[in-house]
């Protein structure tokens, strides 16, 4: 197996280099639970932080291992500022004392570091698991170096395994629930334990699409990102630059 490491960023918005290939890195495997493999993969990627820079801050329980990983590194002198990509992940490193910035602020980032549901060998995803699509792509999308976190349950080799989130505004779900229908998915509307619609932090409703395998996710990206009403979808294609998966005690290291 063969991969290119990361050249070290100077500044806050310098571009890492990108390569192709896969790399095993760590200890022979061992037996892991998958939390443990989900920081394995969480403290893998702080290779990638360096001093001034600023920093992406993914959503759900991966990335918030790196979260917590990070502000080690912050009380040990780490200068960065961070840009949460929801609610949940900003009240979590204000907590931890992570210093943070805005997109008004800064409207480039060096490195984001968040997890996926899904990752194929092109490093195409499927985010949204957690209801932050939205902004996690908007974030993905001023980022230089996508840097996705996972255990190895999450690669596969065609996306469609896990429901595809689609971001709507409440006015256009049914509507938009119907038409995606029409390309062949179960379309469900995402609730709470209560029976109430989730609400995003951008107080927009989550239909989750079961399409069963994805041969062609550009297509279906193009399809949905047309629709009146879809807001976000939960594909993210050609932003990913490098991806780490936990193996018992190895690191599976994917390049696009």
């Amino acid at each position: 197996m063969s991969g290119v490491k990361a050249r070290k960023a100077g500044s806050c918005f310098a571009r890492n280099d990108k390569g192709g290939g896969t790399k095993v890195t760590g200890h022979p495997r061992r037996a892991m639970s998958h939390e443990h493999e989900k920081e394995a993969a969480a403290r893998a990627s702080l290779q990638f932080i360096q001093d001034g820079q600023v920093v992406g801050l993914g959503t759900g329980s991966t990335a918030a291992y790196f979260i917590k990983l990070l502000a080690e590194r912050v009380r040990d002198g780490l200068r960065i500022h961070g840009i949460p990509t929801s609610a949940r992940s900003q009240q979590l490193a204000i907590s931890l004392g992570i210093p943070l910035t805005t997109l008004d602020e800064c409207q480039e980032i060096a490195v984001t570091v968040d997890g996926a549901d899904e990752v194929d060998p092109k490093l195409r995803l499927i985010k949204g698991g957690g209801g932050a699509l939205l902004r996690e792509k908007i974030v993905a999308s001023a980022t230089k170096q996508l840097v996705i976190v996972a255990d190895l349950s999450k690669q596969v080799q065609v996306l469609g395994k896990f429901p595809l989130p689609v971001e709507v505004i409440p006015f256009a779900q049914v509507l938009v629930a119907k038409r995606i229908t029409a390309l062949g998915a179960e379309v469900r509307l995402r609730t709470e334990a209560g029976g109430k619609p989730f609400v995003t932090d951008e107080q927009h409703h989550i239909l989750d699409c079961r399409f069963g395998a994805i041969p062609d996710p550009e297509t279906l990206a193009r399809e949905l990102s047309d629709m009146p009403g879809v807001v976000e979808h939960g594909l993210f294609i050609g932003m990913a630059s490098i991806a780490l998966f936990a193996k018992g005690g190895e690191i599976v290291e994917w390049r696009r």
